[in-house]
């Protein structure tokens, strides 16, 4: 491995950070997601055929490693981390950190497709052919699920609940 590869997985930490705290909530999970997304990548750099950019191969791999780990909870539910709120810093008022606490819960009930893509597009600033590429979808789907998420959230900030899914219109 050269040099400039090295450095540029570890300048993707910082983002796989973030983008792992907004999927689990929870810094010491996430943290073993970064963790273990970093020893995959590390193992498996030769396996990266460089038709890419590295960041979106690395988030790749994390997507892959957190659907794993939300697999593996379902077949342990008594194991699972429940809804605690990770810490947040401390912000100019207590009326940010519960506006803030308040947009984690929110994002948390989130349906996890629509979480990733949204923290994929509006926290990473991913575009959206790299989400698609992250998740292993379509772009189309990207959008799909980008739209509902953003009006799923609006919702839930308003104090209206959205529905917990969409129907589905049958189109002959």
């Amino acid at each position: 491995m050269r040099t400039q590869d090295e450095a540029a997985i570890v300048a993707c930490i910082p983002s796989l950070r973030r983008y792992a705290r907004g999927l689990v909530s929870d810094a010491a999970r996430a943290d073993d997601l970064v963790q273990d997304t970093l020893e995959r990548a590390w193992g498996r750099f030769s396996l990266w055929q460089r038709r890419g950019e590295i960041r979106a191969w690395m988030f790749g791999i994390m997507h892959n490693q957190f659907i794993d780990g939300v697999r593996a909870l379902r077949s342990r539910p008594e194991e699972s981390a429940g809804d605690e709120l990770p810490e947040v810093a401390q912000r100019a008022t207590q009326s940010d950190r519960i506006e803030v606490q308040d947009l984690d819960r929110v994002l948390q009930r989130l349906p996890t497709e629509q979480r990733e893509i949204l923290l994929l597009i509006a926290v990473e600033q991913m575009s959206y052919l790299e989400a698609a590429a992250v998740v292993g979808v379509p772009v189309g789907t990207v959008m799909s699920r980008l739209a509902r998420g953003r009006e799923r959230l609006r919702q839930e900030l308003q104090g209206r609940a959205a529905p917990a899914t969409m129907p589905l219109r049958r189109i002959k």
